[in-house]
């Protein structure tokens, strides 16, 4: 049976022009061993090509604990608990992850071990680890390689345009802790590993040290450029089995995403090259210039401020470049612009990030990817624009330190601890009643469906305080930020979380993609389906990926750099 499948792969490797056909006196074998060697090679290439990248990644994780009885839940409970983590990643010698945000239960000492769970006595809480999250971009970080693993054809496969060549994985040796063992999508052109799904071999118990945990998880890579295929986005589940006790694997699920890999010191460096040789321009005579009235030089300084911000943070790989979304959001702005005859100039901004928030800085309103997922309808979205949109329309300033370039000069972990937007809870109640002023004479009267998000949102607050904690902004859910659009609530219909028909916020990803290389957004193109049950709405709720691959073949020019 083994030579008739060697032979059906090498046969189908050929017919594909994966190889060469076999040469006289080659048998199927040699065909597949110089395939798996090219997979082994292109893998520890890309290995070497992360070392020069530390992009962002981002874990959020949602739990189903037991009962207040202690039953195990059903298997479609919702999430009661949840955590948050941001931070940067480094391959070296191993992979080191500096922590920019952590919103998770207070944790014992962590193990230096590359697992991501810790269960403890009674009175020692579950920890997650963030790195063993971000560990799961890779299949094996010190050994993928045929002396370690056994290759297993599978199948022939399309993951969207991308053709596939399908295999399980299992290590050699089957109790060598960390080892990978699952099923592995290599594309059938390059021979690089688009996606691999399984887990790691779990490490020995050890006496008197809490024991760790691997999980099972489903990794997805995409192409950002001729050749270089990016791990994206990840996702993670355990069934658990809550009934042994608390030394028991929670049931939960998580998903964790990469970007920010286009970022590199040499890009101003390139460009300031590119500046000393350009040609010298004329010299002009601007001394008939007006001078500049105290109100407009205070005008200039708040701008000033504002473009600090915006700039620091898209350098830091928070905020996306501005792009198509950004076009979308600024119509709805513009139209309560104009249909409540406000003299204010405004336009958007996303923030990468998956935590509900908005906020303001001068003239730009900055709302979350998070945020626009779970939004139901675009009525929803006018009304979280229309409040940031009043504290601008208030005189609400942006603090004018930041227009001091030092104040800018920060990590991105003094970055995060630095920024914070949130507005007093005056100007919350402020805002809130100019918010009801410009929603009832724009275009978007009918707010029931917002009222109805409002409300599943506040249910949500003692089961997802982290996804709905702003890491910079307003936090949309809070006390303060409710009570000002209370109206909207109290005039809206029931909420009836069970009623198929009644949609109150969505799952996260179902508005946003982001594109890890170079941060740039667009909106999501999905098939609308027909629910079958109310538990298909899932609000607010983590989803497996099924991502659509393309490949991105090389440009015609003979010079070009990745995603121009």
């Amino acid at each position: 049976m083994k030579r008739i499948v060697l032979w059906l792969l090498a046969a189908a490797l050929t017919a594909f022009g994966q190889v060469q056909p076999t040469p006289p006196g080659a048998s199927g074998k040699d065909v597949v061993d110089r395939l798996l060697d090219r997979i082994v090679e292109r893998e520890r290439a890309f290995m070497a090509s992360m070392k020069t990248r530390s992009p962002l990644v981002e874990t959020y994780i949602q739990e189903a604990l037991p009962t207040p009885a202690g039953e195990v839940p059903a298997s479609d409970a919702l999430p009661n608990k949840d955590h948050y983590f941001l931070g940067r990643i480094h391959l070296g010698e191993t992979l080191v992850y500096d922590s920019l945000v952590e919103h998770t239960d207070p944790a014992p000492k962590q193990s230096s071990r590359l697992a991501i769970f810790h269960v403890g006595s009674k009175t020692q809480p579950v920890t997650f680890l963030p790195r063993g999250f971000a560990q799961m971009a890779f299949i094996d970080l010190t050994g993928f390689n045929r002396k370690n693993y056994k290759f297993d054809y599978v199948r022939r496969e399309f993951l969207g345009d991308v053709r596939c060549l399908v295999f399980d994985v299992s290590p050699l040796n089957p109790v060598e802790p960390g080892r990978f063992t699952g099923r592995i999508w290599v594309e059938d052109q390059d021979d690089l590993i688009v996606r691999f799904d399984g887990i790691y071999l779990q490490p020995p118990p050890t006496k008197g040290v809490p024991p760790e945990r691997y999980f099972h998880f489903d990794s997805w890579r995409v192409n950002v450029a001729p050749g270089i295929w990016a791990p994206a986005q990840i996702y993670v589940e355990e069934a658990g089995d809550l009934a042994k006790g608390p030394n028991a694997v929670p049931r939960f699920k998580a998903q964790t995403r990469l970007w920010d890999y286009a970022a590199a010191p040499a890009n101003k460096l390139d460009e300031l090259t590119s500046i000393l040789v350009d040609q010298s321009s004329e010299v002009k005579d601007q001394a008939s210039a007006p001078d500049a009235s105290p109100l407009e030089s205070q005008r200039s300084w708040e701008r000033q401020a504002e473009e600090n911000i915006l700039s620091r943070l898209q350098k830091g790989g928070l905020l996306a470049p501005p792009g198509p979304v950004d076009d979308v959001l600024n119509t709805v702005v513009n139209n309560l612009i104009v249909s409540a005859n406000l003299n204010v100039e405004a336009h958007c901004r996303v923030l990468l990030t998956s935590p509900v928030e908005t906020f303001s800085v001068g003239h730009t309103i900055v709302i979350s990817r998070g945020l626009i997922d779970v939004l139901p309808d675009e009525v929803s979205l006018a009304l979280v624009l229309a409040a940031e949109l009043s504290h601008i329309a208030l005189g609400h300033q942006t603090p004018t330190m930041f227009a001091f370039h030092n104040q800018t000069m920060l990590s991105d972990a003094a970055l995060l601890q630095k920024f914070h937007f949130e507005r007093t809870p005056p100007e919350m109640a402020a805002a809130g009643k100019k918010t009801i002023e410009i929603m009832k004479v724009s275009p978007y009267q009918k707010t029931a469906n917002a009222g109805i998000f409002l409300k599943v949102l506040a249910t949500r607050i003692p089961a997802l305080p982290r996804l709905l904690a702003a890491n910079l902004g307003n936090q949309v859910a809070n006390p303060n930020a409710l009570a000002a659009l209370a109206e909207f609530a109290t005039t809206a219909p029931a909420l009836e979380e069970g009623k198929i028909e009644q949609i109150a916020a969505l799952p996260l990803g179902s508005r946003v993609k982001l594109d890890p290389w170079n941060n740039q957004i667009a909106l999501v193109k999905a098939r609308p389906l027909a629910l079958l049950s109310a538990r298909e709405k899932m609000p607010f709720e983590v989803t497996p990926f099924a991502l659509h691959l393309t490949k991105i073949e090389p440009p015609n020019l003979s010079k070009d750099s990745p995603r121009q």
